[in-house]
């Protein structure tokens, strides 16, 4: 019986500002020395797939972070395939022949000026989607989005949600796992926000359209995205998150698989 039931996680997304391809996480910028941000996504879908590499100044902005154009970037995994990365432009590098696989770990090397960072990912088993729908939020006016996850009992679960309205990113995610053992399904409940500077509950409207990623996620990376939660975006120069990259780099390496699901708002 128990078996049946599902198990309710209804989260508000924490904002933080972040995109799954380039820097948007604000980091602590009061250093004098400048630090070197990477961060990469290999899915479990075709890629190609980006690595941007940018670097912190001490500016009274910290969304600037000037673009690093000459880098070597190295991208294989455990059965010996590897991918040296492309740079297009603004400090990203993309893969020509890299494949994403479950299972596979992947190693990304990174040389800058002589100096090497290296970090590695293995990217775990997909979790599928069940159902994707609305329902009114409990804490008073607004709409949440529900998204139903298949459970793997016995197992723990790392996750990244992120989500679009009408095919534009929002700027908040949200990580959380899960060792649920006795259930079928997990619920999981946001609600939607896509407004760049207030980072506010946004107002559906009728034909709007919610796009959401599901990510499964090793803990390494988990970690990073729960450390960059920690601060709930309420300080300005907030602790740095927990980087899954050696050598005193920022940012994350990230082999995961995602599943996607669409929904359209008809009230």
């Amino acid at each position: 019986m128990r078996k049946n039931r599902t198990a309710l996680l209804t989260i508000l997304v924490i904002t933080v500002f972040l995109s799954s391809c380039q820097k948007v996480i604000q980091l602590d910028l009061n250093s004098s020395v400048p630090q070197l941000v990477i961060q990469g996504n290999v899915y479990d879908e075709a890629g190609p797939y980006i690595v941007s590499i940018t670097k912190t100044v001490n500016f009274d902005v910290p969304s600037i972070y000037p673009p690093v154009t000459n880098a070597t970037v190295i991208i294989s995994d455990n059965t010996g395939k590897a991918d040296t990365l492309s740079h297009t432009t603004d400090g990203n590098y993309v893969t020509s022949t890299l494949q994403g696989v479950i299972g596979r770990t992947y190693t990304l090397n990174v040389t800058v000026d002589g100096k090497k960072y290296t970090s590695k990912s293995t990217m775990p088993d997909s979790v599928g989607i069940d159902s994707l729908y609305f329902k009114k939020s409990p804490f008073g006016r607004g709409t949440l989005v529900t998204l139903d996850i298949m459970n793997q009992p016995g197992k723990e679960n790392y996750y990244r949600v992120i989500h679009f309205e009408n095919d534009v990113q929002a700027t908040g995610f949200s990580v959380f796992s899960e060792n649920t053992n006795d259930v079928e399904k997990i619920s999981y409940s946001f609600m939607p926000t896509t407004d760049n500077t207030r980072n506010a509950p946004q107002k559906l409207e009728k034909g709007d359209v919610i796009t959401v990623w599901l990510e499964c996620i090793d803990k390494g990376v988990f970690e990073y995205f729960r450390t960059a939660n920690r601060e709930g975006g309420q300080n300005a120069s907030p602790a740095n998150p927990v980087s899954n990259i050696s050598d005193g780099a920022l940012g994350y390496f990230n082999a995961c698989t995602v599943r996607k699901a669409k929904i359209v708002y008809q009230q």
